[in-house]
Parts: C-alpha cells; structure tokens; sequence
C-alpha cells in the first residue's frame, strides 16, 4: 500500500511509511533468495526423480552432505513443499485372513458357553466393565460381573461359582482381547 501511495500519488517514502505504520527498510527491502531457491528446486527435483523413495530428509542430508551446500532445513524444506514433493504415507498391509469357521450350534445346555467384558460410561465420566458368560443353546445370561476394575481373580472367581452351581462346560468361547492374556 505504501508502494502504492509513493508511485500513485507522488506522496514521500518518509510520509507514506508513517502513514501504514512501517519502516523505511520494510519498505526498501527486496528478496534476494529466488535464485537460489531456483537452484534448491532445481536440485530436488534431479533428487527426487532419480530417487522416488527418498523424502526430505534423505534429500536434505545429500544436498548438506554429499555435495556441500549449505542452505538451512528450513528453506530446503519450504522449497520442497511448494513443488509438493512431500511423499503419501504409505497406508500399513493388512493382512489377509482366511474365512473363519462357522460357528457350531450347540446341541444341549452346558455345551458352549460364551464370555466376553463390555464398558460404559457413567454420566461424571467414570467407566466400569461386565463380564457376561452366556449358555449359547438357550442364550441364557448365567453370569455377570459389574464392577469399575475386574482383576483377573474376580473372574476366576465368579467363573468357579457359575461352574459349581451349572456343571463344568465342554467348550468355552471367547475373543482374543486382552483380559484373557494373563496367566
């Protein structure tokens, strides 16, 4: 605006400058870097095509490095950005699974039984976990636990109740997370 003020209207730097609120060497001041960042972009451009693998920082360190520039991380990195060379992150490789097995019906009570935690929310944020075990012939709910932690003792112990008061199962089924990872 200053500029504009002083090749417009014939108004003095002096004036113009006090009018916007800036210096005199704000106003004198010319870039000096676009050769060089031409020269930046030039050479990670070269980089970049014979080597498509490469990021910033491998770029960077080769130009520091191997051929001895000594241009800061900072312009580098801002060069590279404008020419938006930045590369995608790679998304991870699931792995492929094979189909599971359908699950089995069970024939009789006592069968199959089913377990697994779940967890809510009170309304003051506090969380507290169930442990359900279910009959899966009748889809009976023959256990559960309620509590705000569930040690793996409690549910021993509530697991030895149910089997003392319905008779041991033939199969257990439950999911691999990780509250059945301890001993």
């Amino acid at each position: 605006m200053a500029q504009k003020a002083v090749t417009e209207r014939g108004v003095c730097i002096r004036q113009a400058c006090q009018a916007f609120g800036i210096s005199e060497s704000c106003y004198r001041y010319e870039r000096k870097l676009d050769a060089e960042n031409a020269e930046v972009a030039n050479w990670l451009m070269k980089l970049t095509d014979n080597h498509r693998s490469w990021g910033f920082g491998l770029c960077y360190l080769y130009l520091r490095n191997v051929n001895g520039f000594k241009w800061n991380h900072k312009r580098v990195y801002r060069v590279y950005k404008e020419l938006e060379l930045n590369l995608r992150i790679k998304p991870r490789k699931r792995l492929v699974r094979e189909k599971p097995e359908a699950l089995t019906l069970p024939q009789g009570i006592n069968q199959v039984w089913s377990m697994d935690f779940m967890h809510d929310q009170l309304e003051d944020g506090r969380t507290f976990r169930l442990f359900n075990v279910i009959d899966d012939f009748n889809r009976e709910a023959i256990g559960m636990e309620v509590d705000f932690s569930l040690p793996s003792e409690r549910v021993i112990r509530e697991l030895k109740q149910i089997i003392s008061w319905r008779g041991k199962p033939q199969v257990i089924r439950c999911d691999n997370g990780p509250e059945y990872i301890s001993s």
